[in-house]
């Protein structure tokens, strides 16, 4: 087998070192060499514990290392253009959190900076990876529930701690940013297309400031979709897909057990056998999206989500932002 990629890791982030490095690390293609931390302590206990040979005490010396190839970049939103540049300026490969930017300008740069130096860079929607999402997205084109025409989709929790990145304006916190980028890619996966325009209703928090309640509707060229999401209210999460014959439904669809297999419904109505469920294989969806990316590396192929499609769900969601403001429907062009 090739052997595998080795990685280093921006940050001790609790998100990388609880769900994503520990997935990482049981993949076949992927091995995780390094981590950096502004506070080297928090480096170093974060390799301890996932028995991970070296610790940095700065995201500098993470980049200089020749044995690094590849960066999985969880920073706050608001360093991820800046350190993922860095990073491809350094020679490395990246895989960067989402969303890959704060605004559509800023993620153009990274346009730039990938292809001055010939790396991959890739936004990890670990869902667009899932077997999940790739069987819905095939069974909709194949036209088992006839025309799609509309996609409904809600995700939310409960944070209310001022001192989180996510409810931090300045940090790209708030529910659009965090969790709404969610039900707008998945359906513009499944569709294959961009939405024309888009409107949007979104409630602030009054301290905070950050969007709490956010819900939109999206015109694509053959259906609608619509959301909401929230990061104050009881967690939950689907996605329906309605189609003129049929209709698909998402159990888990974002945040997809690694203990349990997932499950869509599948429903032909009340005259054509009732509701199918199909079941999938217990799997990792942050191991199947760091091999992936590191089997493009080896291998020279394409990204599961490149900067372009990364750039494109930026685009709405700025326009969904400009929307709440202006009370009219923004084009996302």
């Amino acid at each position: 087998m090739t052997r595998k990629v080795r990685w280093g890791v921006l940050g001790a982030a609790k998100i990388a070192v609880k769900q994503v490095v520990p997935a990482m690390q049981q993949g076949e293609w992927s091995e995780v060499v390094a981590i950096a931390s502004r506070k080297l302590e928090r480096a170093q206990a974060a390799v301890s514990v996932l028995g991970i040979p070296k610790a940095y005490g700065s995201y500098e010396e993470l980049l200089a290392d020749p044995d690094v190839e590849a960066i999985y970049n969880p920073l706050p939103n608001h360093l991820h253009v800046s350190w993922t540049i860095k990073a491809a300026e350094a020679g490395k490969h990246v895989l960067c959190e989402k969303p890959i930017s704060l605004a559509v300008a800023e993620a153009r740069e990274l346009l730039a900076a990938r292809d001055r130096s010939g790396v991959k860079i890739a936004e990890a929607f670990m869902v667009r990876t899932h077997p999940q999402w790739l069987a819905t997205r095939d069974l909709i084109r194949e036209g088992r529930i006839g025309e799609l025409r509309s996609i409904v989709g809600f995700f939310s929790y409960t944070n209310r701690d001022p001192q989180n990145i996510r409810n931090i304006p300045d940090y790209g916190g708030g529910a659009l940013m965090d969790i709404g980028c969610y039900p707008i890619t998945t359906s513009r996966f499944v569709l294959g297309e961009e939405p024309r325009r888009v409107v949007s209703l979104i409630e602030r928090d009054p301290e905070m400031k950050i969007d709490r309640l956010t819900s939109a509707l999206l015109d694509f060229p053959s259906a609608q979709a619509t959301f909401t999401c929230s990061t104050q209210l009881v967690p939950y999460q689907r996605m329906q897909f309605h189609g003129t014959q049929g209709r698909i439904e998402v159990e888990i669809p974002f945040n997809a057990p690694s203990d349990r297999p997932c499950r869509i419904y599948i429903d032909h109505g009340p005259n054509a056998g009732g509701i199918e469920t199909r079941e999938f294989p217990v799997c990792n969806q942050y191991t199947i999206q760091s091999d992936l990316f590191s089997r493009a590396i080896r291998d020279g192929s394409e990204v599961a989500v490149p900067l372009e499609d990364a750039i494109n769900n930026m685009a709405v969601i700025e326009a969904l932002f400009r929307s709440a403001e202006t009370n009219q429907w923004e084009s996302c062009s």
